[in-house]
């Protein structure tokens, strides 16, 4: 059983602070690898919560390859996403506050492979966005803001 799972049988639902890394993969178009998840049934970005003992960057690294079999030789780093902004209740009432450590993935290799985590990966245009979590939203804005930086 893992860490959350842990958790979640003290606390149930209520709110958790969780620490974890979103990864924006973009191919030579420009577009946006998303993935469509099987928890919450809207598309995302891939990432997700850290594990005991690992660096930010090890748990993009991690989610990255679990999700879509893909590898990065550089991870950029975007920034930090906190706050009621990217807080999210799950389908089954879990509720958490996201403390997002955002990177950009370049150099990427691998095959595009599906996880049980995920029902599709495909690659957006950003005007061709498909419905989108807050989240998700929140990581794409902060992403589209660090490239104009």
């Amino acid at each position: 059983m893992g860490y959350i799972e842990e958790l979640r049988k003290s606390v149930g639902t209520r709110p958790l602070i969780l620490v974890g890394a979103a990864v924006i993969i973009l191919n030579e178009k420009q577009e946006v690898l998303l993935q469509y998840r099987s928890d919450t049934y809207d598309w995302g970005v891939p990432g997700g919560a850290m594990e005991l003992g690992e660096t930010t960057e090890e748990t993009a690294r991690r989610e990255l390859f679990e999700e879509t079999g893909l590898e990065a030789k550089m991870l950029q780093f975007l920034g930090v996403l906190s706050g009621k902004d990217v807080y999210y209740r799950y389908p089954n009432g879990d509720e958490i506050y996201n403390v997002i450590h955002l990177y950009q993935a370049h150099h990427v290799s691998g095959e595009i492979e599906l996880d049980e985590e995920g029902l599709d990966l495909k690659y957006f245009p950003a005007e061709k966005l498909p419905n989108l979590n807050k989240t998700t939203e929140k990581i794409l804005q902060k992403f589209l803001y660090a490239l104009t930086e």
